[in-house]
């Protein structure tokens, strides 16, 4: 038994009830082996140990108030997985699947992702099982408020700088960060990021992982000699990442012609109309088959598919494990040549190894999905600066820490 597979071993003995956690655990150590027998310091020293061990978790019981009056009990998680070149940075994740795992899985993917950018950020993630969908603004700034009654003993803008993932947007992050303000009785713009513009949020958050991804899949193609302009584009997911996806892949000179939700998905053969579909789940917050009543002609399908839709390139920006092998095979069957992840491990590693085998360029989430946590690190920075740049200085700077992955 080779070391790397030891730890592997231990780490699925240790936590048997954790399959992300092994999946991404697994899917990182086994591309590491040439790093260390080049560098057996990394052996003698148990770095790797080390990092499959997360400093810090942390459970709690979130209190709330529903609309009826009814007292709700949800759980709520911060892991603090790695703090060696910053302070923990990540998001929080509001989603019913939520556990400890699958906060473990993507607290150590954030390790990596945010040591890509060559900003001073160390890797955490957090969130809740509590279920946003349905319920009124009262309701989530309840549980929001609960959550941060609790939160706010383990962040700071030294020690750990929470933001949105699934489930938490800038309203979310606006009622989570007035409760830290109220407790805490002091204005800490850095301890949280994604915030509103007027209270030390910063241009260009909002958009930045979907056009960071954009950024780096168009600077990947064009080096393998392929442009942007007429490929056909599917995108899975309809929050965030997939909308500005979306926006910055039509304004790049791509056709998206397929988004989804987790109800199914819509085909638009004549390209997905950005301002329609963020009307429709950002404005109006509902589901995505809305959009067949402002476009006749498109078509809304129930259920999974979407991966079988002939495209040029794909971007899972929805949730984890979204491509498994059927998916990849249908993707090379129909002509895909490119896929960026915009998710946090959206493609299973039996997925990753046919594509790869099968010559698919791919963006990896740990760099292509970069984009959200470096702006946000930029916001830290403005925070501690007290400035605020324009939305083309960030989104420059952004372009450039994408390349700089890259590379």
């Amino acid at each position: 038994m080779t070391y790397l597979q030891k730890i592997i071993d231990d780490v699925k003995l240790k936590d048997p009830d954790q399959p992300e956690f092994h999946q991404t655990a697994e899917e990182i150590l086994s591309t590491i082996e040439p790093v260390l027998n080049n560098n057996s310091i990394y052996v003698k020293s148990k770095v790797i140990e080390r990092l499959v061990e997360p400093e810090r978790q942390i459970i709690f019981r979130v209190p709330w108030v529903d609309k009826n009056g009814e007292l709700q009990i949800n759980r709520g998680f911060r892991v603090q997985h790695s703090s060696a070149i910053g302070p923990y940075k990540g998001g929080l994740r509001f989603h019913p699947s939520v556990n400890l795992g699958i906060i473990k899985f993507l607290a150590f993917e954030q390790t990596f992702k945010n040591a890509l950018t060559g900003l001073s950020i160390g890797g955490g993630k957090g969130g809740s099982d509590f279920n946003p969908r349905g319920k009124s603004d009262l309701e989530i700034m309840n549980f929001c408020q609960s959550f941060m009654t609790e939160l706010y003993r383990h962040i700071g803008q030294f020690i750990d700088i929470p933001a949105g993932d699934m489930g938490v947007g800038e309203r979310e992050i606006g009622y989570l960060y007035g409760q830290y303000k109220r407790i805490s009785n002091t204005f800490e713009a850095g301890t949280l990021t994604g915030k509103g513009i007027s209270y030390g949020g910063s241009l260009a958050r909002k958009e930045a992982t979907g056009y960071g991804v954009l950024y780096f899949v168009n600077s990947m193609i064009n080096y393998h000699g392929h442009s942007l302009t007429g490929k056909k584009v599917i995108i899975s997911g309809s929050g965030n990442v997939a909308l500005y996806s979306c926006k910055k892949a039509v304004e790049l000179g791509a056709k998206v012609i397929a988004m989804s939700d987790s109800d199914g998905y819509i085909y638009d053969e004549n390209g997905i109309d950005f301002k329609t579909m963020h009307n429709i789940k950002e404005i109006q917050r509902k589901r995505i088959s809305e959009y067949v009543n402002y476009f006749p002609k498109a078509t809304y399908t129930k259920g999974r598919g979407i991966w079988n839709i002939k495209c040029d390139i794909a971007f899972p920006c929805a949730t984890q494990n979204d491509i498994d092998v059927n998916d990849a095979q249908a993707l090379i069957d129909n002509g895909c040549f490119a896929v960026g992840e915009g998710a946090n491990m959206p493609t299973t590693n039996a997925a990753i190894k046919l594509l790869l085998d099968n010559n698919i360029l791919l963006a990896p989430a740990k760099a292509a999905n970069a984009g959200g946590v470096a702006t946000s690190a930029l916001e830290m920075a403005q925070n501690s600066a007290r400035l605020s740049w324009t939305f083309e200085e960030v989104d420059s700077k952004l372009k450039e820490i994408m390349k700089h992955i890259l590379k």
